[in-house]
């Protein structure tokens, strides 16, 4: 491309989009990339300040914005998104449906030091509602050079950076633990709370029992829920403290559950037991009393994972510690703020 005065512009080729911006009015290009300038262009183009402009200037070795920007939406895209048309420079990605959103944060940290380009994308592990925008890719110069992409196409191989998983988990089951709940000293309060939250994912709760802190209870619910009920998920309510008659954890421990971690760097949720049971991983999930009272909790975070059979691992949790302190905000916008963002 090469640099010339506005005023002898005419019948030149455009290299790309130029914005015109009128507050409360617009913000979108007037002219876009490939456009010939017209004599009536002129008064136009220098409204807007553009007393120069880059014009096309026949080079090979070189790519233009859109054509790269193109390459880093491939190295991103994976089959449940949906992309923007290329509009100065820039395209977006966003949820073709409901599912748990992912970012390889490795590889995204190195395309992003890679120099001259850049992806923005939200926070991973977090979920999306069909139509929510993903993330943005574009170079930052108008041109670059070829080479350049096609070693960061190259080195990114078939794997996208990015990923959109379904939620697969449709039955679950709620086991209700405590005396004083069983013996109807005290209403259940807590089942109601589960079935608003796993409404929201379509999830149906299929088998639902009140049961007293006896361990060897809880443990035979816990089987008769996924071997007799169907339930792909278990969820056990109250029991998880360190009180001496708490014997969820241990009812979860005796039906031999693979169990992941019993404690979380989170608050609130810092009691919650994370387990998978049989050789179909069926989560069983020890919930702590602040799923009951809190707006987000520790279950929040997690749940999307579980529903997407995203098996949660011990060094993830860990990873909760920055991030997974919820301030409580008078406005709550989970997912979009720092709560959990460690992940």
């Amino acid at each position: 491309m090469k640099l010339i005065r506005t005023e002898d512009a005419v019948g030149s080729v455009l290299c790309h989009d130029l914005t015109q911006i009128i507050k409360g009015v617009t913000k979108d290009a007037v002219f876009r990339k490939g456009h010939v300038v017209q004599p009536e262009d002129i008064p136009v183009l220098l409204s807007i300040g553009k007393e120069h402009l880059y014009v096309w200037e026949a080079d090979e070795s070189m790519l233009h914005e859109n054509d790269a920007a193109r390459i880093l939406c491939d190295i991103c895209k994976n089959t449940m998104m949906d992309e923007s048309p290329v509009k100065e420079g820039k395209i977006e990605l966003a949820a073709a449906a409901d599912g748990l959103f992912k970012v390889d944060s490795a590889r995204l940290r190195l395309v992003n030091s890679f120099g001259q380009m850049m992806i923005a994308t939200r926070h991973g592990n977090t979920p999306v509602k069909k139509g929510d925008k993903l993330c943005g890719t574009r170079i930052i110069p108008l041109v670059i050079e070829k080479e350049k992409m096609q070693r960061v196409r190259e080195l990114y191989g078939e794997d996208p950076l990015l990923q959109l998983l379904p939620y697969k988990i449709k039955k679950a089951a709620v086991l209700a633990t405590g005396s004083e709940v069983f013996h109807g000293r005290i209403k259940d309060t807590f089942t109601p709370v589960l079935e608003e939250k796993l409404a929201e994912f379509n999830v149906e709760v299929v088998y639902k029992q009140v049961l007293n802190d006896k361990p060897e209870q809880i443990t035979a619910a816990i089987k008769t829920a996924i071997e007799e009920k169907g339930a792909e998920m278990v969820l056990c309510t109250g029991g998880m403290s360190v009180d001496p008659d708490d014997r969820t954890p241990l009812a979860i421990k005796n039906t031999g559950a693979r169990i992941v971690s019993y404690g979380a760097p989170v608050l609130p949720g810092a009691m919650f037991l994370l387990s998978y049971y049989g050789e179909k991983q069926v989560p069983v999930l020890g919930l702590p009393g602040c799923v009951m009272y809190a707006k987000r909790t520790i279950f929040d975070l997690v749940l999307p994972r579980v529903l997407a059979c995203d098996l949660v691992t011990a060094d993830e949790l860990a990873a909760l510690g920055e991030g997974g302190l919820c301030l409580n905000c008078a406005v709550c916008t989970y997912p979009a703020c720092g709560f959990g963002k460690g992940w």
